[in-house]
């Protein structure tokens, strides 16, 4: 029989009906803003060529989460035992052969291990070789193919994450 909630490992999440964390409700939650701001900041690039609320949007996400992935990485490899709040998923054990919250754990890391490198190659080229303040340049369009790439990949990072969370700590 497992423990009761309040007596595994970490802080009891606030989202009801979960058995998650504090720390990955507030992920979960979290890339439900990140991703509709993200596609405000382009819009506000590509429709209203507003290059410096962009740049502000773009570098406050990175910001947040990199503040927010460090705090989840802490709470996840030294805090709480995520494991042991996703045994009673029924997808937790080897159903048929497959543990679909590793399975699902595996696909999203495939996107989101690459997705922190890309924002910060962009983020970091974007402020070496855009101009200050920010407007059209000769690296536009490098910019734009690797920008646009972060963005798909973030996307589909938080896609996969809002899966393996269903599938870990709702089921």
């Amino acid at each position: 029989m497992l423990p009761p909630l309040a007596e595994l490992p970490g802080l009891d999440g606030f989202l009801p009906g979960s058995r998650a964390t504090i720390m990955l409700d507030v992920v979960f939650v979290a890339m439900f803003a990140v991703v509709p701001l993200m596609g405000w900041g382009i819009w506000l690039v590509r429709a209203r060529r507003n290059y410096a609320l962009h740049k502000r949007v773009q570098l406050t996400l990175g910001i947040v989460l990199l503040l927010a992935v460090a705090a989840f990485e802490i709470d996840m490899q030294f805090i709480s035992d995520w494991r042991e709040r996703a045994k009673p998923s029924p997808y937790f054990g080897a159903s048929e052969g497959v543990n679909w919250v590793m399975r699902s754990l595996y696909i999203h890391l495939f996107f989101a291990i690459p997705t922190a490198f890309l924002w910060i190659f962009v983020i970091v080229q974007a402020l070496r070789k855009i101009p200050n303040p920010p407007r059209p340049c000769a690296y536009s369009r490098p910019h734009m193919f690797w920008a646009r790439l972060a963005a798909i990949e973030m996307v589909l990072t938080a896609v996969t994450g809002w899966i393996f969370y269903c599938l870990a700590f709702v089921a």
